[in-house]
């Protein structure tokens, strides 16, 4: 539909990335009037796919969210273009002898977690919601202001087009402009460390084993990548390098053959020669939580809500839980006659996700400080720590589960 100086919706999610448009799908049976809007043009229908060429983003996919895509009937096109499913995976402490493994035979699963490009996944989403009947993908706009009352709230870009919604949801990222101007309080700090990212090919297959070691400059992670639908090429992974500024600096102004070799010397050649890699991506990690994810008729979900450091990958799949938990307080507010905006319905929404939020969020940050820390006594009780843990299968198991999101 063409844009007009004002339009009215029941709901505006504003925010059309892999979160956004997943909450989009998952209110694809309500009788309402939905709009998606994000400031950039919705061109993802066609993802690019090809042997030797990866989308340097990826997501680590549990099990809750592969589940919530198969209901979506999404999971058969992610398949189809290609996806590939770890099922173990390794984690040791570069200074000392403590290590850690996963297996998803131990937890009776059929793996551990799936690797996806997100062109990929956004590509699948959007086939789904391109012809989704109550909702309205609208053309590009950046929100500049907002004006909230009881009856809804007006969204006004910056070109003056106006759209109410009696209910928007924020899906629009760690810098959400809705949260902003909203003025959401939010609890921050940097991390001191950068990401880098980049796909490059090994010398030996990776096996569907997911690595990673814990050096003192940050954490380096190997993902294993699949080149074709039905894999039998295993020699491809996406690299997540999380390092402390000054060592990010020095490996971006590496020669592509310098960053492989220091690539190899990093992950203790357990993959053999690092023989290529693709360009390379950086980037600033920031913790961000906003103190509630409620405020009169604008709810927050996926990192508009929170942003984590990528330490095990969980971070777009608590935004995609965020907006399943969302979606089903919406459906039974609807059902027994709510009001979109009720602030019981998003109340829910809000308890239900917070704590489970936080608890991973604190998590991934005591796993940071733990193996930041250098000291003698702290690196001989880290090393006692992760060989005692992986000999205790109840702990190692239950770690594993509330990190594939079998228990939330």
């Amino acid at each position: 539909m063409n844009a007009s100086q004002e339009q009215s919706f029941d709901i505006v999610i504003v925010g059309g990335g892999m979160v956004g448009a997943t909450m989009a799908c998952l209110l694809r049976d309500l009788d309402l009037n939905i709009a998606l809007v994000d400031r950039l043009k919705f061109d993802v229908l066609n993802a690019e796919v090809t042997q030797d060429k990866f989308d340097p983003r990826v997501s680590a996919l549990t099990a809750a969210t592969k589940k919530i895509f198969a209901d979506l009937e999404v999971w058969p096109d992610i398949e189809a273009a290609r996806c590939c499913n770890y099922l173990d995976m390794q984690v040791w402490d570069a200074d000392g002898t403590g290590s850690i493994s996963f297996s998803a035979i131990d937890l009776n699963q059929s793996e551990l977690g799936t690797i996806v490009e997100n062109s990929i996944l956004s590509s699948a989403l959007y086939k789904q919601v391109s012809n989704q009947e109550n909702l309205n993908l609208l053309p590009p706009m950046n929100i500049a202001s907002m004006e909230v009352n009881d009856g809804g709230t007006r969204l006004i870009t910056d070109k003056g087009q106006q759209k109410i919604a009696k209910l928007v949801i924020a899906a629009d990222g760690a810098n959400s402009k809705i949260r902003e101007l909203c003025k959401f309080p939010t609890r921050e700090w940097d991390y001191n460390h950068n990401a880098i990212v980049t796909t490059v090919k090994t010398e030996l297959a990776h096996q569907q084993t997911a690595l990673q070691r814990f050096i003192d400059t940050g954490p380096l992670a190997f993902l294993p990548l699949a080149a074709e639908p039905i894999d039998s090429i295993q020699n491809y992974c996406s690299v997540v390098w999380t390092a402390i500024p000054k060592h990010a600096e020095y490996l971006m102004q590496l020669s592509d053959n310098d960053f492989c070799t220091e690539l190899t010397k990093a992950i203790e050649g357990r993959l053999g020669n690092i023989e290529w890699c693709d360009n390379r991506l950086t980037f600033p990690l920031r913790q961000r939580h906003s103190v509630d994810y409620v405020k009169n008729n604008v709810v927050l979900i996926g990192d508009a809500a929170h942003s984590i450091h990528p330490l095990a990958g969980q971070g777009v799949n608590l935004g995609f839980l965020d907006a399943a938990v969302l979606s089903r307080e919406l459906h039974h507010g609807i059902e027994v006659g709510r009001k979109l905006a009720d602030p019981s319905v998003l109340g829910r929404y809000q308890r239900k996700r917070k704590g489970h939020n936080l608890g991973m969020m604190w998590l991934m940050e005591g796993f940071k400080h733990l193996f930041a820390e250098q000291a003698l006594p702290i690196r001989w009780l880290r090393n006692i720590g992760m060989s005692g843990v992986d000999n205790i299968s109840v702990v190692k198991n239950n770690l594993a589960r509330r990190a594939m999101g079998l228990d939330w």
